[in-house]
């Protein structure tokens, strides 16, 4: 049993380094975490795959979620409602996972993360504007710095788009902050700042159902020691990335995050035709 422990420990590391990343640009790291446990795993089922990422990307989010509640750059009431609607889109994304092929999960997830390199390197103008909608809810945040936010979105578009983020991205096991951070900026007009911390307090409550989901359905059983050592280091590498949000600029972090979404969507999509054509 020890020997097997052991021989996850060295998952801590990569689990620093999503952590970091993740919690900086408020994404989870479940985005990079899921292509990474296809490519080292590729026998293993889509479930266990889905149910080692939402349990890493609890942590990371919840730790995150602590460093940037020091912060005081969470909008709680905004993320109070958007997670009460993920949970219910998480759970069922969730429950469907079982539903589908390993070939058939890496073609749909290679293709999610090329659609998501797209989003980002389109950069449509921002905003609330785009659907034409009324704010409902305004909002300021004035964090532990004395930085002030002032912005006003509309609270059922955010409700719609949380729902749909939890589905989505529960039945891919990436936790959805690759989402839900652009969506909340871009269609919503949330300073990315907030957007970030926000999506992280989002993100813990909503892979917390996810993962009790595949808990009780016995999912989780079989990778509960790859979780462990990764949670161990993605817990550290959250602090570190709330750390480091201040400091760095988000810009080249994101285009960079758009090509590596691409290659390796590309990367899975190409694993998942070959496996589809070998099983047919």
């Amino acid at each position: 049993m020890l020997s097997g422990w052991l021989g996850r420990a060295w998952l801590i590391f990569p689990g620093l380094l999503l952590g970091a990343y993740g919690t900086l640009i408020g994404a989870g790291g479940g985005f990079l975490l899921v292509p990474l446990l296809l490519l080292l795993y590729p026998d293993d089922s889509p479930t266990t795959i889905t149910s080692v990422s939402l349990a890493v990307v609890f942590v990371n989010a919840f730790s995150g979620s602590i460093a940037y509640g020091r912060m005081k750059r969470i909008d709680y009431r905004s993320g109070r409602l958007f997670a009460a609607a993920t949970i219910p889109g998480a759970v069922l994304g969730a429950l469907m996972t079982s539903l589908l092929a390993r070939g058939t999960f890496d073609i749909i997830f290679g293709l999610v993360m090329i659609a998501i390199a797209a989003f980002i390197y389109a950069r449509p103008q921002e905003a609330s504007s785009t659907l034409r909608l009324p704010p409902t809810s305004h909002r300021v945040i004035v964090t532990a710095d004395g930085e002030r936010y002032e912005y006003s979105f509309n609270r059922w578009i955010g409700l719609a788009l949380s729902f749909g983020v939890g589905f989505f991205s529960s039945i891919l096991g990436i936790g959805g902050g690759v989402i839900h951070v652009p969506a909340l900026v871009r269609l919503l007009g949330f300073p990315a700042h907030v957007a970030t911390a926000t999506s992280h307090f989002v993100l813990s409550i909503m892979a917390l159902a996810g993962t009790l989901v595949h808990i009780i359905s016995g999912d989780f059983a079989h990778g509960i020691r790859r979780a462990v050592a990764l949670a161990i280091g993605v817990a550290v590498g959250a602090q570190w990335g709330a750390r480091l949000s201040n400091r760095v600029h988000g810009a080249l972090l994101i285009r960079l995050l758009g090509l590596g979404l691409a290659l390796v969507g590309i990367r899975l999509v190409g694993a998942g035709i070959a496996s589809v054509l070998h099983h047919g």
